[in-house]
């Protein structure tokens, strides 16, 4: 581990350091999926920010989290759920498999309880964060014109470059699904999903309307780039996003948003400030149309594909100053991935108008 620079994770508005452990791979006996079993816990120092019951046994808490996760609480024959009990000195309650509730740990010390709590929520976080996304914070770029003008582009990169290699219709983003990407989401339950549309109705009250300013944002898209070293081995093209006035708007709440659900653990980072651009091409979309990533792939995360890159230089030769229009962001959606509505964009599960 670096001991300068170690990793940090956030749960519920707090950061802790984690420790470098060894993760031990198990096999479910029934549903063959992995367990992940920590030899050594995470640093963490009890806090009394937590809501810690007296009881007149010692002490009681409880954490909410999706059943999805008690697995990795309960770890490969109970292992993990009773070293967390020895190490803590508490009784750890996990409701059965397929059911919802809460988990209760109860114990005769405060700091156990509190410890127990800190240790399974960070196992949570560091399992949530090998899930793929489920949703993802977004500015729709779609609008008639913008669609136009992106079908335009697709037709002359097409007529211009499909002798170049990779360059094919197959590898374009549908026009219908234009969109700029604030952040992904792992929401495993409707309670989630309620969650994350609460605190972005907060976001709303809380800097949106101040720094929008009643107004809605100007937005030129024009303008291609790619974030590898080599444009003859590239996977994604993106539009350069930008605000009309040339004001810094649209990246100020970009990053708002970004740092408010991040704190709250809902969002998983990927930037230490959001990267304003819409995905116009990427080799994704040749397995399968309605591919999603996130702006960065993180080793080993389930869903990974193997990436087959295109030439993109004759591309960005061509179409490095390639207008697709102007448009106006009114609204931030909590989209829903691999959804369609009706107008073809994503399914919101939530939404708030900026101005």
């Amino acid at each position: 581990m670096e001991v300068l620079r170690p990793t940090l994770i956030t749960v519920g508005g707090r950061i802790y350091r984690k420790n470098d452990v060894r993760e031990t791979t198990y096999q479910h006996e029934e549903e063959e999926e992995d367990f992940y079993i920590e030899s050594e816990q995470c640093i963490d120092e009890p806090c009394d920010d937590y809501s810690i019951e007296e009881t007149e046994k010692g002490y009681q808490c409880s954490i909410d989290l999706p059943s999805q996760l008690f697995k990795y609480i309960i770890g490969k024959k109970g292992e993990t759920k009773r070293n967390l009990e020895s190490d803590t000195r508490t009784s750890i309650s996990i409701p059965r498999q397929g059911m919802e509730g809460e988990i209760v740990i109860t114990g005769q010390h405060r700091n156990g309880v509190n410890s127990a709590r800190t240790r399974i929520e960070l196992l949570a976080e560091t399992f949530r964060r090998k899930q793929p996304f489920t949703h993802f914070l977004s500015f729709a770029l779609n609008q008639p014109e913008i669609q136009e003008r992106f079908l335009q582009f697709k037709e002359e990169v097409l007529a211009k470059c499909s002798k170049d290699r990779g360059v094919e219709s197959t590898i374009f983003q549908n026009p219908s699904k234009l969109h700029l990407t604030i952040g992904t989401l792992v929401l495993l339950n409707e309670n989630e999903v309620d969650q994350a549309c609460q605190l972005l109705q907060k976001c709303k009250g809380e800097f949106l309307d101040k720094i929008a300013a009643g107004k809605p944002m100007q937005v030129k898209m024009s303008g291609i780039e790619y974030m590898n070293d080599d444009p003859a081995m590239v996977d994604v093209l993106y539009a350069k996003v930008e605000m009309k006035d040339r004001s810094e708007r649209l990246q100020l709440i970009a990053d708002r948003l970004m740092q408010r659900f991040l704190g709250s653990g809902l969002m998983l980072k990927e930037w230490d400030r959001v990267k304003l651009h819409a995905t116009v091409m990427n080799t994704l979309f040749r397995r399968d149309p309605l591919a999603e990533e996130r702006s960065t792939v993180s080793p080993g995360r389930p869903g990974q594909r193997e990436r087959e890159s295109f030439d993109a230089r004759n591309v960005l030769k061509i179409f490095d100053k390639f207008c697709f229009g102007e448009v106006e962001l009114d609204m931030v959606y909590l989209s829903q991935r691999f959804s369609t509505d009706s107008s073809g964009y994503y399914t919101s599960a939530g939404q708030i108008q900026i101005s």
